[in-house]
Order: C-alpha cells, then structure tokens, then sequence
C-alpha cells in the first residue's frame, strides 16, 4: 500500500518525467512531499505559478514531451492559467497536478447552487479550465487515479498535444491504495476514427498536383516537429527539391543557408517568404494552423492564386472562418510524409522539374535581406535591434536554443535571424504574453541539462515575471539574458503611434517606467554589462563565453519600426484593413513590384 501523492511521482518517474516544476503549498504538501523527493526527479522551484507553467511549457519546446507542474489549490492554480493558455494555444504538451481542497470542505461534495466557497482557498479549477485544457479533471476517488493519470499523460501528447489538468484533494493525495488493484487507461478508447489512415491516392493525388505545378512551395509548420516527423520531413524536400517556407511558429525547420529556404512569410515576416506563397500555385501546408500572424487580417490574399492542400491532425483548424484551402487532409503529419515519400520514391520523381522557380525564390531571398545598410547605424549610441540580432546570431553555435519574449524579441528575431542548422528558435505565438521569455528559457535550460539557452527578454516583458532571476541564481543556470532595451513597450508605442498619433503608458514619457537593469542584477548577485554600440561585438562575444549566467542590457533604438511588415489603415468608419500579402511596407515603387509578382495583383 502507498499513497496516491507517492504513486503519482513512481508513476511519472517510470513515464520519463525527470524534472517537475513546481510551487509548494498547504493544498499540495503531499504532492510536494512525493515529487519533492522522488529518486528520478529533480523539482525545480519556481517564484511564481505562472513561471511554474512558463518554464514547464519552454521545457517541453525541447524535450518534445510533457511538462509537468505542481502547485496548490486557489491562488495555485489560479496563478498558471497565462502559461497554461499559451501551451493550450501552441499545442504543447503539459500535465499541471494541482491540490485541492479536503474533500469534506469541498463545494462538489454538497449540492448548494450558488455558494461560492466552503474550504479554505478553495476554488473550482476545472471549471476554470476546461476551456483551456485537453483534459481537466477532480480526483474525487483515490481508486480512480492510475485512470486520470494515464488518461492525461496520453492525451497530453497524442493527436494535437495541449495540457492536462488533475484536481487533487489534499486528503485523497494521502490516501493508501493497492497500486495492483487500479484500473487503467484504455488507450482505445482514444478514438482517432476521424483521422485519414488510408492515405494512398489522397498522397498520390498531392504528389500529382506537386508535379504538374509551376510553383509549387512547401509551408512547414510546428506540427512537424510535434509529431516527431523530422526525419520524414527532411527526406521528402530533398526527393522534391521545391521552395520551402517554415510557418512563423517553426522557422528553425529549415536553417537560413539552406539551398531549398526562400524567406519566412507573414505580416511581419520577409518581402522573400512573402513574395515565394504569394506567387505560388500550389501550396502544400504541412502542421500549421495558419494563424493571423501568418495569414494577416487580410486572409482573403494569402496564397489567392494557389491550390491550397493543409495536412493538420485537428479537424476543427479547417472551419476557421478565415483561410479556406482547397484541399484539406485530417492525417497525422508523419505518416502522411511517409506515404508521400513512398510515392515519390514510386514515381521517380524529377528533382530538376522546377529549378527554375527555386531560383527564382532564392534569389528574392539574395535580392531583399531583412537586415540593411541603415540598420547598421548607431543611433546616439544605440543599437538598431536589427543589427543586433544580425550580429548576435553570427556567434551562436549550431546547437544554441534562443528563447525570445513577445515584441521586438520575437518579431525581429524571427524576421532577421540567420538559423544554423541544429538551431533552436522559440516563442509562444499564440498567448504572446509578456514574461513568457525568462521563465521558458528556464525550462529549456533544465531540458538542456547544463548547455546554454540565450534568452532575449524586452525590458518591459522582463517586468512580469523579474522574480524569476533568483531561480537562475539558485539553480546557477548557464542562461545568457540579454535585455532588450528600448525605454518600454516598443510594440505598443508602434500601434499607438500609428492609430493615434500620442502614446500612452508605452515609456516614462507617457506614464510607465522600468528600473536600471544592471542594478536589479547587481541585487541578484548577477554578473552584468551594458552594452552600447561600441561594446556590441566585444559585449556578445564575453557573454556567450562566460561560464553561467549573465544579463546584458542592451541599449536600443527605441525608435525603429519593425520592417518590412504588412501595413493598416483605419478607415473614416473605424474599420481597419490590412494590404495585401505581398505589399510589404516600407513600400516597393510600382516597377520592383511588378517585378517581383508572377500572378495578377492590384495595389
């Protein structure tokens, strides 16, 4: 006989889990007691809940498989719902194992409508949850828990991945059961009925249409890596030897020197990857949701003159109402490219059919970089962020993870960074939130086990979750911070800017303000530096070789625009529209543009 809490962390030890990040409390003590000190598990204690999630959520951006959180009922729970969400929206798998309340003081155990609360910090998660969640569940009888937890280990990475949530009573989590006498999850019962498994002539069908295009492209999205279908991937943009673009959630797919790698497209993307989808005829879409950063609000452009074929494992993404592809396939994207692959090992595919249009993407990729000559300017010794993220990637390994926070972190380094191969570039796209960044690359240096993680943090996102700074010092994890530094929320003062003309709570100068970096370090006991125009190569090269961690603030111009990008414009009714795919701002006069577009456009 055990205990459920003791049972739990066997079991997930014998899952794989080694590290659980976790928060401790009153509700939760067996829980903490249990994962606290389970040979094979190492906690990681985080600062706040949130970061709890955060980190849980950057560590399986690595690992590839769940997350796991502990923390206790009411605030507990309450307190990782952001990072919770963004692994909801991101499909990342996670499992959150929160206490709850004794069953006795248990609002679920009475049948009063309305009573808000009987336990002590008691609050109903699940309901809270559920929207958010694959799975969320009370564990009312200790009987039932080897279910639940097979149940949520499962479903938190089958078919979409997403979080799990089980809701433990503190006195069930100290209950004895007979391990042997727990029934199990069925996996069968996990219905994938809806799934194309029969997928010969639907690939055969793609291959076709791959083959009688003139422009054929490739989109890779996340799903690839989610399903583990790299090697797959890999093999079938070899075998057809077209233009691949990485979806703005997977752009470290395919490294930037790759001979088939023709820009990154979206509404802050590059004139290269926009230019490729926007002239193709057909587009094969392979794991990408097609989410807004991707599409623009301007849907109605994306690819208009392409046959659209997406191959996603969620049904529900087809009824979007906003791109509708021609051709949709509810498959698993690994065993799609194996049956694609095997076709075109079949057919003897012709490698040499569209080098023409290869070359002729790639060399809108040569003819339009991201980074130009007046990036490369200081601005009263401010760095422009372009020029920094150039330089900063030219001195990253090839196995180097960068955690990038939302803002200029994400938008420029997804739009000027030049990946390696064996590079790893993340962010949450779906949640964005600020204080993503610190935490998850807390997570990934966890799943790095003591290799470095590079963490690019805006100096107003670092604000949200600052506290942070002491689990690097606890744990003395090799995590290269650099603060971007750009006197507030540069993305905010952009929008404002544009719609309004006045700013508001964007920097001091309109109502908010943000400490000196280096002393918040210096309070940590934190090495730091500032780095100024004139310390740029000699302040990244000293970071990134110096053993543990470092934070580096980094003195940008708090004044560049994030380009080239999709414009909009409000119109007299207050609608705003957005311009086309292609017609990236700062704009082409009309000759370069007509240039550069194979298909009919208007402007």
């Amino acid at each position: 006989m055990i205990t459920v809490a003791k049972y739990i962390s066997q079991t997930l030890t014998n899952f794989g889990v080694r590290h659980v990040f976790m928060l401790t409390g009153g509700g939760s003590m067996f829980l903490n007691d249990a994962l606290g000190n389970q040979e094979g598990i190492q906690p990681v204690f985080n600062h706040h809940e949130q970061a709890c999630a955060m980190a849980a959520e950057g560590y399986a951006r690595i690992t590839n498989t769940p997350g796991v959180i502990n923390v206790t009922t009411g605030p507990g729970g309450i307190n990782t719902l952001n990072g919770v969400f963004g692994a909801w929206t991101d499909s990342i798998p996670m499992l959150i194992l929160s206490g709850q309340v004794k069953r006795e003081t248990l609002l679920a155990t009475y049948n009063v409508p309305g009573l808000r609360q009987i336990g002590d910090q008691e609050a109903d998660i699940v309901s809270m949850v559920n929207g958010i969640t694959k799975y969320a569940v009370l564990v009312n009888d200790p009987a039932e828990i080897r279910y639940h937890l097979e149940k949520a280990w499962h479903l938190a990475q089958s078919g979409r991945p997403g979080p799990c949530w089980l809701d433990i009573p503190v006195d069930v989590q100290n209950s004895q059961i007979d391990p042997q006498q727990l029934k199990g999850y069925d996996f069968d019962d996990d219905s994938s009925a809806s799934l194309n498994t029969d997928l010969s002539s639907i690939c055969r069908d793609v291959l076709g249409r791959l083959a009688k295009a003139q422009r054929p492209v490739i989109m890779a999205g996340k799903g690839i890596r989610l399903g583990n279908a790299l090697e797959e991937f890999e093999q079938v943009i070899r075998s057809l030897n077209i233009p691949v673009v990485p979806a703005w959630t997977a752009l470290d797919l395919i490294a930037s020197d790759d001979p088939l790698f023709c820009g990154r497209p979206g509404d802050l993307a590059t004139r290269a990857g926009n230019f490729t989808v926007q002239n193709a005829d057909v587009l094969l879409i392979l794991g990408s949701r097609l989410g807004l950063r991707q599409v623009s609000y301007n849907w109605d452009s994306f690819a208009r003159f392409a046959h659209k074929i997406q191959v996603d494992i969620d049904g529900v993404e087809f009824q979007k109402p906003t791109v509708k592809p021609e051709q949709t396939i509810q498959a698993d994207v690994k065993t799609f490219l194996g049956e694609l692959l095997g076709q075109i090992r079949q057919a003897n595919f012709d490698k040499q059919m569209h080098v023409d249009w290869l070359a002729w993407c790639k060399a809108r990729v040569e003819r339009y970089p991201v980074v130009l000559l007046h990036h490369r300017e200081p601005k009263e010794q401010r760095i422009n962020p372009y020029h920094f993220v150039d330089r900063l990637f030219d001195h990253l390994d090839s196995d180097d993870v960068v955690v990038c926070g939302n803002g200029t972190a994400n938008v420029v380094a997804f739009q000027a960074a030049k990946l390696k191969k064996g590079q790893r570039l993340i962010a949450n796209t779906g949640d964005a939130s600020m204080g993503y960044d610190l935490p998850a690359a807390i997570g990934a240096s966890f799943a790095r086990s003591g290799k470095r993680v590079i963490c690019l943090a805006g100096d107003g996102s670092l604000q949200l979750n600052l506290q942070e700074l002491q689990t690097v010092v606890h744990y003395q994890l090799p995590l290269k911070l650099f603060v971007l530094n750009n006197n507030g929320y540069l993305s905010i003062r952009l929008s404002q800017a544009n719609m309004f003309k006045r700013l508001t709570g964007e920097s001091i100068q309109s109502g908010v303000s943000f400490p000196d970096i280096i002393k918040i370090a210096q309070a940590y006991g934190l090495p730091a530096m500032r780095i100024g125009y004139d310390q740029l190569e000699d302040g990244i090269q000293s970071a990134l070789q110096m053993p543990g961690p470092v934070i580096c603030d980094v003195l940008l111009d708090p004044d560049q625009p994030f380009e080239p990008r999709i414009s909009a414009r409000q119109l007299p009714d207050g609608r705003i529209v957005s311009s086309n795919l292609e017609d990236m701002s700062p704009f082409l006069d009309e000759k370069e543009f007509a240039e550069n577009m194979l298909v009919p456009f208007t402007r």
